[in-house]
């Protein structure tokens, strides 16, 4: 799979910083040091930064594109390139806050990491996560029937495995592994102009593994536009032209 495309991901900034704004105003706490963990461009570590003036952040992401533009962008913060699924013993165990918006989807092995991620709390501090749990959504049921197709099943090599855990598999985790916690669940319903904006939106995220994965361009080009098609046939556009683009999401905070 190619690097990330930051330019293609920051299309949407507001819509994707929302959950994490949202996310960081749920925090009662001061650190003194905080761990962004999935931090892509640095939108998400600003957030962070501006909720807690002061602290000490450091963003963290395997994407080397990624980090590049989030120093570029926020050269007031600290950044370092870490895949977590695998160099999470690389990072300080001294963090009082650790913050992960929309990244851990992309992470295997949720038993493993969450404990890991706890371990690089200080006592008392606290890990605050967002994930997406949308793929019971249009979008994602079209592109998994698509790339079922006989006419994809050799052109197309990639088929995603999906590491996101059920609700009440995440509640045993935080139960078994935290002091306390909480979950909750939002549906954040986007205004979109059009179907192309969710095809822009998608082909930086769960889309784009499928189109690096295509043999060549035709066969790239072939499935975006049968997925496009898909798309306008599943999201009705409303009275006044725009499209509503149902995102839900799961937020949970433990304290260790």
């Amino acid at each position: 799979m190619s690097d990330w495309n930051p330019q293609q991901y920051l299309k949407f900034k507001n819509e994707r910083t929302q959950p994490a704004l949202d996310l960081a105003a749920r925090l009662e706490l001061s650190p003194a040091k905080a761990l962004d963990v999935g931090c892509g461009p640095g939108n998400s570590t600003q957030v962070v930064a501006e909720r807690f003036p002061g602290a000490h952040i450091l963003g963290v992401d395997s994407s080397a594109s990624m980090i590049k533009t989030a120093r570029r962008a926020h050269p007031e913060l600290e950044f370092q390139q870490c895949d977590v699924s695998t160099q999470l013993d690389s990072l300080p165990r001294d963090f009082d806050l650790v913050f992960s918006n929309a990244c851990i989807q992309w992470v295997p092995d949720h038993a493993r990491l969450l404990p890991g991620l706890m371990g690089l709390l200080n006592p008392g501090g606290l890990l605050a996560v967002q994930v997406p749990i949308n793929f019971q959504e249009p979008i994602h049921q079209i592109i998994a029937r698509t790339v079922e197709r006989e006419e994809w099943r050799e052109r197309i090599s990639y088929h995603r495995s999906f590491h996101t855990l059920s609700q009440e598999s995440y509640f045993g985790l935080l139960a078994k592994h935290a002091k306390d916690f909480t979950l909750w669940e939002t549906i954040y319903m986007h205004r979109m102009p059009s179907h192309q904006a969710i095809m822009d939106w998608y082909s930086s995220t769960g889309l784009r593994p499928y189109l690096d994965a295509a043999v060549d361009e035709e066969a790239r080009q072939g499935f975006y536009n049968q997925v496009f098609q898909q798309v306008q046939e599943a999201y009705p556009v409303q009275e006044n032209g725009e499209i509503i683009f149902r995102f839900p999401r799961l937020f949970f905070i433990a304290r260790v």
